[in-house]
């Protein structure tokens, strides 16, 4: 009993390009309407740089992931 189980899975498309096209379509539609937001409502946001600036030093640090850089001792054995 020898089955080809090739020949039935040809015809199956691929759902993972039609989501990937998906996904692209609606990051990029989020980029240009946020760019048109940010376009017209420059003049409130400028008034918050420094504080979003502020604010990000903090966050920095936090999502920096200390301890994946080695040591920077340099401790290479050599004496």
């Amino acid at each position: 009993m020898n089955h080809d189980h090739t020949a039935e899975h040809t015809d199956a498309k691929n759902p993972t390009g039609n989501s990937k096209k998906l996904i692209g379509a609606v990051i990029m539609l989020g980029l240009i309407g946020g760019f048109f937001l940010l376009r017209e409502h420059w003049s409130h946001i400028a008034g918050y740089w420094p504080y979003l600036l502020l604010l990000a030093c903090p966050l920095l640090h936090l999502f920096h992931g200390h301890g994946g850089h080695g040591s920077h001792g340099g401790g290479s054995g050599r004496d």
